[in-house]
């Protein structure tokens, strides 16, 4: 073990007779006369102290208990003498005071600590700093052992640094090891959620595993009570058969006895010499004749006893057969009161509706006349139309006076637009939408209504020929940047936007108007086309010989196909608005192309339009059916599984890809981010019902089937 170096309070010079006195030699006049930078900022920090000291300098020989002291020379570092010298040292009392300079560094120290443990950790390595200054202090005021404290000193810094290596080494392992732990996470929260699925998908084919083993069990159940049920009406047959078999043998039977007694009687009545016979002989016979009629008159009681309640097996047959006949007649009555039952609901139920309408109707009719106003002459307005009596008679066609009235206002309004020049931009307001914020003026190019829809057709068309489809305005302003160039867009944007916004009875320009205000998806505008597009190809597969032409039965029979939740009113109409009239014969034949062509302003024909209003009175059924399902006021919330639920209930047979995307739409997410069916968080997403509401109305919402399943046959 080594020796330790004697005990003092702190690195302090020896006083000079010590240090002569163990043989080194110090010389008074000994200055270094350069230093380098580190040891002028170490001379710099020890200006700071209040008292120098220096080794050429008289230094406190504390502690010194023995003045005459000396030090052996010669002695090893780890000899007893030194051991015992040390302990003899500890022995004397501690009464002199510490040394000045050693109470400054002390001092300094522990200002410098403070210092820093102020704003910084005291595990980081700036908490050293204070130490390795002190320690630079101890080795300049030594210089004998100058040499030995800076090998000291560059050992533990040198130890440092590899540690820092070490440890700047380590760190992108721990990014990594950081990053492998998310990975890891990452996969155990994927496999557990492909095990929750495969559960919930192994659990929904154990039940219905299950109901497969209730049917099965059940039909087996009624199987074998059907097997005894015949096995017991054979039995019954073949017991009344053998039955008769049995009386009608004894009945035989008692015949040929009978016949045999007449034949006997005869042949002795015919026989002339019965009265010449030997009387013991007639004797015996009339014995055996006598006890003949006995028996006879046993068996007839015997049958009499057993027969005397069984009716003749004519009288059993017709009275059979009468029985048949009259059960026929009453299962037939049976079956016309079951049908006159549900006819007396069913107009029980049309009663109630017509008493309804009734009411609905009177109190209309009520508001009709309270607030009724003198029909108003409409002919008045062909001087004021631009194109006289005739133009003004083609517009009011078939229209009613609300109609009559947006005809009006777009004439009025289409002779404004024509008599602006420019246009006041609205500005850069989020209120603004995005292809009309502009400040400043910009030019009516005032196109015709005919240049209008064109120019919206073709727009139509490459929207749908899009591979990326963006947000529709940006694709609508991105259109005219390209047909008009960049310097025209916005003023064919302001242009455009004010006649679409006017034009209310165009089909193609309030469609174009809706989507792009968002009143309505894309998506309805795409499907009724479908479905238009649909109709004439299934109508030509029909025409086999290529003539243009189908018979009012074929045009029935592809409608009813087209639209199997249709009823037959709805069906109607439409065969009417195709050219149909109830007095007319379904052999008359119909142009088909005629249903489907437009005017110059993209107006459709009469079908074409029922269609769609048809559509749209469907789908405001559906959704009135949801409102009422859920039973909500729209200041309430719904959750996404009563939405869910009532979906299922009002339209059962919803498929799961339409039911999410319509939970979808309604809540405004992702399909991805949807919850599985029975799942907790379904309680967790809720949102306003009149959101909800907005949101699918918006959307190309349809009933999918009837609300109640058939039963399958």
């Amino acid at each position: 073990m080594a020796c330790s170096p004697p005990q003092r309070s702190s690195f302090m010079p020896l006083p000079r007779t010590y240090l002569r006195s163990s043989g080194v030699i110090i010389d008074d006049s000994f200055v270094p006369e350069a230093k380098s930078v580190q040891k002028r900022k170490l001379s710099q920090k020890r200006k700071t102290l209040p008292t120098q000291f220096s080794i050429s300098g008289h230094l406190s020989p504390w502690p010194m208990h023995a003045s005459g002291q000396t030090i052996l020379q010669n002695r090893k570092p780890c000899s007893d003498d030194c051991r015992k010298r040390a302990d003899s040292w500890q022995q004397y009392p501690m009464g002199i005071a510490k040394p000045r300079y050693l109470e400054q560094l002390e001092n300094y120290l522990r200002k410098e600590l403070l210092l820093l443990d102020l704003g910084t950790d005291s595990t980081q390595e700036l908490r050293l700093q204070p130490f390795r200054e002190i320690f630079e202090f101890f080795i300049e005021d030594f210089k004998t052992y100058k040499p030995l404290l800076s090998s000291i000193k560059n050992a533990y810094e040198m130890m440092l640094a590899h540690q820092r290596e070490r440890i700047r080494a380590l760190e992108p392992l721990k990014a990594k090891l950081i990053t492998m732990n998310e990975d890891c996470n990452e996969r155990i929260l994927a496999m557990r959620a492909e095990e929750r699925y495969e559960i919930s998908v192994l659990k929904k084919e154990k039940m219905n595993l299950l109901k497969v083993i209730d049917k099965k069990n059940e039909e087996k159940i009624s199987l074998q009570s059907e097997q005894v049920t015949k096995l017991r009406k054979n039995l019954a047959e073949e017991y009344l058969h053998y039955l008769s078999e049995r009386d009608a043998r004894k009945i035989l039977i008692a015949d040929l006895n009978e016949l045999r007694y007449q034949r006997e009687d005869m042949s002795l009545a015919q026989s002339p010499g019965i009265w010449g016979e030997d009387p013991v002989k007639l004797t015996l016979a009339l014995k055996m004749t006598r006890q003949d009629l006995t028996r006879t008159q046993m068996e007839l009681n015997t049958m009499k006893a057993n027969f005397g309640d069984v009716v003749p097996r004519r009288d059993f047959e017709m009275q059979e057969k009468t029985n048949k006949d009259l059960q026929e007649q009453l299962d037939s009555l049976r079956a016309d009161y079951e049908e006159v039952c549900k006819e007396h609901e069913i107009l029980l139920q049309l009663h109630m509706s017509t008493l309804k309408e009734r009411d609905q109707f009177y109190g209309e009719l009520q508001e009709i006349q309270r607030t009724s106003t003198p029909r108003p002459d409409w002919t008045k307005c062909e001087d004021v139309v631009a194109g006289g009596q005739e133009r003004w008679q083609m517009l009011a066609e078939g229209k009613n006076s609300d109609q009559l009235v947006d005809v009006l206002l777009e004439e009025i309004g289409e002779g404004l637009l024509r008599e602006k020049d420019f246009f006041s931009g609205l500005g850069y307001g989020e209120a603004v939408p995005p292809f009309l914020r502009f400040d400043g003026i910009v030019e009516n190019k005032k196109p015709s209504k005919k240049d209008v829809v064109n120019l919206l057709k073709d727009a139509w068309k490459e929207r749908l020929t899009e591979e990326q489809k963006e947000n529709f305005p940006d694709f609508f302003f991105n259109f005219l940047e390209r047909r008009f160039g960049p310097r025209d867009a916005m003023a064919w944007a302001y242009t455009i936007f004010e006649n679409i916004k006017l034009f209310h009875s165009s089909e193609v320009m309030s469609h174009f108007y809706a989507v792009l205000m968002s009143k309505m998806t894309e998506s309805v505008y795409v499907n009724h086309k479908e479905t238009v597009a649909q109709l004439l190809k299934d109508m030509t597969s029909v025409d086999s010989q290529n003539e243009g032409l189908l018979s009012m039965e074929q045009f029935s029979t592809i409608l009813k196909n087209m639209f199997p939740l249709k009823k037959e009113e709805q069906i109607q109409e439409l065969m009417e608005a195709g050219g149909w009239h109830p007095n007319s014969s379904n052999a008359d034949l119909l142009n088909y192309h005629s249903l489907f062509m437009e005017n110059e302003e993209g107006q459709s024909e009469p079908f074409v339009q029922k269609l769609w209003e048809q559509y749209v009175a469907e789908k405001e059924a559906y959704m009135q059916e949801i409102k009422e399902e859920l039973g909500l006021e729209l200041h309430h919330e719904v959750t996404l599984r009563k939405l869910r639920e009532a979906l299922m209930n009002i339209d059962p047979s919803l498929d799961r890809q339409t039911l999410r995307t319509y939970m979808s739409q309604a809540f405004q997410l992702p399909e991805a981010d949807l919850p599985e069916e029975g799942d907790e968080k379904e309680e967790d997403i809720m949102t306003w019902l009149q959101v909800v509401l907005e949101r699918l109305q918006v959307s190309d919402i349809r009933r999918m089937g009837p609300r109640e399943q058939e039963p399958a046959s």
